[in-house]
């Protein structure tokens, strides 16, 4: 796939940093942790990482707003542009030196994300998608899973950790779905979960208390591969909810049942 000279930046970025965590990921245990609060860390690694693709970008296109979990908002001069950045998605597995872990990078025009690139440094796998274009992993093209029943699907989640106030709407997601599937998976990594639907590996993805960063390049991929998405909540967006729900076209609506139905 020949991208957009945007696009073709955010694949660099990805693939520099990617590069700087994958050497760190190498020396887990030498890292410098710092705690954000209970259960959610942050690293040197994640730091560099994000201070990378940062001034990859900002060079580029010196004029786009930024979103990155690490360094916050800033307005850029173009009002109507902004990258979106989690340098490095599934902090924890990471830490723990297990090998499921992202950088994502999205580019939102106009409050509609037009690009995305999800980067698996450790199995080498390039997630990445257009508006209208299509989305590919490596030299793939991804379409969504073709499967239509629910006792044959693999749905994923996150669990909170903790006391995390989404924690009692995930038990009853879970103890409502469980029975009616083939299993549900938690990986820990939001913008790989979504990659997978988008890849044919899950049937659907939900979860809640997400930042924009976690799921904004993901999105993206599931679209332009055929599947759908949306918040949890209506008359609310993915990005003002927090949540997100997302799967092939079949099994959509029946998963989306599942979770919205009142206890």
């Amino acid at each position: 796939m020949q991208g957009s000279a945007n696009l073709n930046l955010m694949i660099k970025a990805a693939r520099k940093a990617g590069r700087s965590l994958v050497k760190d990921f190498r020396e887990v245990e030498n890292l410098q942790v710092s705690s954000k609060g209970p259960g959610d860390f942050v690293s040197k690694a994640d730091r560099e990482a994000e201070a990378i693709i940062k001034e990859d970008l900002r060079a580029a296109r010196p004029s786009y707003g930024w979103v990155g979990e690490e360094t916050g908002e800033e307005e850029g001069e173009d009002p109507t542009r902004r990258w979106i950045v989690d340098p490095l998605d599934g902090t924890t597995n990471f830490l723990h030196g297990l090998p499921h872990w992202a950088v994502s990078i999205a580019l939102e025009h106009k409050g509609e994300v037009i690009a995305g690139v999800v980067f698996d440094a450790a199995k080498d796998e390039m997630y990445y998608a257009e508006k209208g274009l299509g989305a590919f992993m490596n030299e793939t093209r991804l379409r969504v899973s073709g499967r239509h029943k629910m006792i044959e699907s693999i749905f994923a989640t996150g669990v909170p950790f903790g006391g995390k106030a989404t924690l009692p709407a995930t038990l009853q997601d879970l103890a409502r779905l469980m029975p009616q599937c083939a299993g549900v998976r938690r990986w820990g990594a939001a913008s790989l979960d979504l990659a997978y639907v988008a890849s044919g590996r899950y049937e659907g993805y939900w979860e809640r208390g997400l930042n924009s960063w976690d799921v904004a390049a993901g999105l993206i991929l599931v679209k332009e591969a055929g599947g759908f998405v949306s918040s949890l909540r209506e008359g609310r967006t993915i990005f003002e909810s927090g949540s997100v729900i997302s799967a092939n076209n079949a099994m959509f609506d029946p998963l989306k049942k599942v979770l919205t139905e009142k206890a």
